[in-house]
């Protein structure tokens, strides 16, 4: 038995500085949509519920989605999967980085398939783990806590002591043949890059 996409918020992260952007880069476009309105665009497609966590959500409210303000700030991502967990209604969550704009509605309903029993699920590639790219329920929050408060801020380390389902290579190439769903776009460079169809 696996868990419905009903089942699972779909959780747009967007609380980070974007320093190597040198603005939001939330609102960059390429062909003409912000990052963040790709990313929801198919969160939205694939989860009834779907949320943005961020330290501003007064400049989201444009998107009438709902924007759930930090708990927990200089963090980073951590601080938004903390936040996540513990605003959602459901008792899972998928998350994704806002800068991600190739993400692929299939692999993402695959790893909500797979996910029943697991208290995350990750995309692994080599020694690469996709962790903005994941399945993670209540069951994390304490890991989560401890991280916090010991200031080790790698999400990575959430799965040390957790049962997780790990999507490798071959599965999520079932789907996504060139990997690129988990591209994201880090400098103007990278930006540019994608407008002009080279890839990151």
């Amino acid at each position: 038995m696996s868990l419905t996409t009903k089942e699972i918020t779909g959780v747009v992260l967007a609380g980070g500085k974007s320093r190597r952007f040198g603005r939001n880069k939330a609102f960059a476009e390429i062909d003409g949509i912000p990052l963040i309105e790709r990313a929801l665009n198919v969160m939205s497609s694939v989860f009834n519920e779907v949320v943005i966590i961020t330290n501003n959500p007064e400049e989201y409210s444009y998107l009438n989605i709902p924007a759930q303000r930090d708990l927990i700030t200089e963090v980073g991502p951590l601080g938004g999967i903390y936040t996540g967990l513990s605003k959602i209604r459901t008792y899972s969550g998928f998350f994704v980085a806002c800068d991600m704009p190739y993400l692929d509605s299939g692999l993402i309903r695959f790893m909500t398939r797979v996910s029943k029993g697991f208290d995350a699920v990750v995309p692994r590639a080599g020694w690469k783990i996709e962790s903005l790219h994941a399945i993670y329920t209540k069951a994390c929050l304490p890991a989560v806590s401890r991280l916090i408060d010991s200031g080790k801020y790698q999400p990575r380390k959430i799965f040390d002591n957790a049962q997780v389902r790990y999507v490798e290579e071959e599965e999520i190439k079932n789907f996504d043949p060139g990997m690129r769903c988990f591209d994201n776009i880090n400098s103007v460079k990278e930006l540019r890059e994608a407008k002009s169809g080279k890839g990151l």
